[in-house]
């Protein structure tokens, strides 16, 4: 059997493969197509410190390549997270990664303190794409001063390894994950979507409520492959490759880029056991290549 174990932060994947925060509820909604116990690990729907409603309808668009979205985060807050979500992804033998979302420093420290004494949660993913409402409502994410402080105020609250997602909507991506770095996080995620707009041509209007959107799927495969390799020669801690992924090949790009392990978005949205045949796929790649550990192939392109 070919070892496909990777290690994120001193936390043990039995594969590579995850999903991709937001894509996949966290977990229950997609438990009847998928065998959970399968997955590297479950990333759950973000989560705050109080229920967010979300943005106005419509909220998906679908455009060639993929899909937008503008759901702005809606989620039932940490109180019903604990109560209703933790105790069901218990009952499977996979890592739980539970993202986190906040409209300020506090709100994020506050979700973070909740979650430490859960041993159901393996890691903690910070979404820093949501707006800084104390900064004008910039993206934390898009400040390497405020991605910095923000992973260093986490660290001080967080009990487990803290994974900073990164947003792609910046001039030089290599300079937030730097940040991030120096602030103490101990992995990275990337790409979150990119920002863009449809137009319905027929009714004149925005195809999205909110005007603008997070454009996913694969379109923007090549630019997150881009720029897991370059994060990856400017960085020394591990990577969570995401972007486009529909297939192994698409997965495997990810890995010879230089990331630790990858994870599954809008393809779940078209073909619920997507994850699966990620898996099986890295799986018969490795016997046809005979690669016998995984390890091999991060990073392998240079």
């Amino acid at each position: 059997m070919n070892n496909m174990k990777v290690s994120i932060a001193g936390v043990e994947l039995k594969n590579p493969v995850m999903t991709a925060s937001g894509t996949f509820g966290s977990g229950m909604e997609y438990s009847e197509f998928v065998d959970l116990s399968r997955l590297g690990a479950v990333v759950t729907k973000g989560v705050a410190n109080v229920p967010w409603q979300g943005n106005p309808t419509p909220r998906v668009a679908e455009i060639r390549g993929g899909m937008m979205n503008a759901i702005g985060l809606q989620n039932p807050g940490i109180d019903t997270f604990c109560a209703r979500d933790l105790p069901f992804l218990a009952q499977y033998d996979t890592v739980v990664i539970a993202n986190v979302c906040g409209r300020t420093t506090e709100d994020y420290c506050e979700v973070v303190e909740r979650l430490g004494p859960e041993p159901t949660v393996g890691l903690l993913e910070i979404n820093i794409s949501c707006p800084n409402v104390k900064c004008g409502g910039i993206s934390f994410g898009q400040d390497p001063k405020a991605v910095e402080h923000i992973t260093s105020e986490l660290k001080r609250h967080a009990k487990q390894p803290v994974i900073m997602k990164l947003s792609p909507n910046v001039t030089d991506i290599t300079e937030i994950a730097r940040a991030a770095e120096a602030g103490g996080a101990d992995a990275i995620s990337m790409i979150n979507t990119l920002t863009g707009m449809k137009i319905d041509v027929n009714r004149r209007t925005f195809a999205l409520a909110n005007k603008t959107g997070g454009v996913s799927g694969p379109a923007i495969h090549p630019i997150a492959v881009r720029m897991v390799y370059q994060t990856a020669q400017a960085v020394s801690v591990p990577i969570i490759g995401m972007g486009g992924i529909a297939t192994a090949e698409d997965a495997l790009e990810f890995l010879l880029a230089g990331a630790t392990a990858v994870a599954v978005g809008t393809a779940n949205f078209r073909n619920p056991t997507a994850t699966l045949e990620v898996i099986d796929g890295i799986s018969d790649y490795m016997e046809k290549q005979k690669v016998s550990d995984i390890r091999e192939l991060i990073g392998a392109v240079s």
